[in-house]
């Protein structure tokens, strides 16, 4: 069993700390970014000083249904400081030595382990965070550093070749340079979709053309279509993905996971959550530039390269545990999600 507990004096004020497991090291710096910024005329209207919110979140997973006595290769997502949230790590709880590791496509921060499965073929992990989640608006969005050439190009899930552009607009002037022409994507991704997650359906794999043919999906689903269409456009868009939390102040479980997108405009990355305007259509204004603060972050981006590097190859997303054993994927596994808020 392997138990980290990282001093909170430091990470309270914001000092950076090192996780030594075997010859891995990860430097982590838990920061606090407040950005006050326009992108044209749209800063008149929206707030600099955006709210927070603070809470504990529980990231727990019984990996189950083992063979007593096998051996498991496990990558966990870690939760990290951004613009956007602080992260502070409490623990983690894992089998075996824990190695922090940095994924090389993206930079996502990972959990890796190796463990054998007890006597009820199971191997329990758990991983305790304080989470500052802050608002996003238009104005308050991140500076986009360089032109994310990463987040333009076309991969297995989602083609970069004009047909997801085609699919949602007749007109192919649509302007890429100016919120208004990327608005007419989002709308065209609303008007096409409905969020459904019928049993025994492929919904959920963020396959953007056969969300486009299927007309329904989920979260990934929704955003795969929209970030191919803006890249059509040679707009850089990138997928994030984490969990909602409950609107509602207090604690509880949370089901499963959640994502949104965000896309280049004017030197920043401008957010999206189209699958949460499709089930809210009073709030789709809204999720069209900005962001509330129930949710956290665990990754960004799709198809990883994993540190240690998967006998399989490439992960099309990480939100929940990846698990390989024998050089197969494991998928069984007990959700154990909870938040609960603090005072911020």
């Amino acid at each position: 069993m392997s138990f980290f507990r990282p001093s909170r004096g430091l990470l309270a004020m914001g000092l950076s700390f090192t996780f030594r497991r075997s010859s891995m090291i990860w430097n982590c710096v838990a920061l606090l970014i407040c950005c006050n910024g326009s992108v044209g005329d749209a800063a008149d209207n929206l707030t600099s000083n955006p709210k927070s919110r603070s809470f504990t979140f529980f990231y727990g997973a019984t990996i189950n249904e083992l063979a007593p006595g096998s051996k498991a290769k496990v990558w966990l997502p870690v939760a990290s400081s951004d613009h956007d949230q602080t992260v502070e790590l409490l623990v983690a709880r894992t089998p075996g030595s824990t190695h922090f590791t940095t994924e090389r496509e993206f930079g996502n921060k990972l959990i890796y382990f190796e463990a054998v499965a007890d006597a009820r073929g199971e191997i329990v992990v758990d991983v305790e965070y304080k989470i500052t989640r802050r608002e996003l608006s238009i104005a308050t969005a991140e500076a986009a550093s360089d032109g994310a050439p990463e987040h333009l190009k076309s991969s297995s899930m989602i083609p970069v070749d004009g047909r997801l552009l085609r699919t949602l607009v007749d007109d192919q002037t649509v302007d890429g340079d100016n919120l208004a022409g990327i608005r007419k994507l989002y709308d065209a991704v609303d008007d096409l979709m409905s969020y459904e997650k019928p049993i025994g359906k492929p919904w959920g794999r963020g396959d953007a053309l056969w969300a486009c043919d299927a007309h329904y999906g989920n979260c990934t689903d929704f955003h795969s279509i929209f970030i191919g269409a803006c890249r059509d456009l040679h707009v850089p868009a990138k997928f994030e993905m984490g969990f909602s939390i409950p609107e509602k102040y207090g604690e509880g479980e949370i089901s499963g996971y959640h994502c949104w997108a965000k896309f280049i405009q004017n030197g920043r990355w401008i957010p999206v959550d189209i699958s949460e305007a499709d089930k809210n259509p009073m709030l789709k204004d809204y999720y069209f530039g900005n962001l509330n603060v129930d949710r956290v972050k665990f990754s960004e981006g799709r198809e990883f390269d994993l540190e240690p590097r998967s006998e399989l190859g490439k992960v099309n997303f990480l939100v929940y545990p990846h698990v390989e054993v024998n050089g197969q994927v494991h998928t069984k596994f007990v959700k154990r999600f909870r938040y609960a808020d603090l005072s911020n």
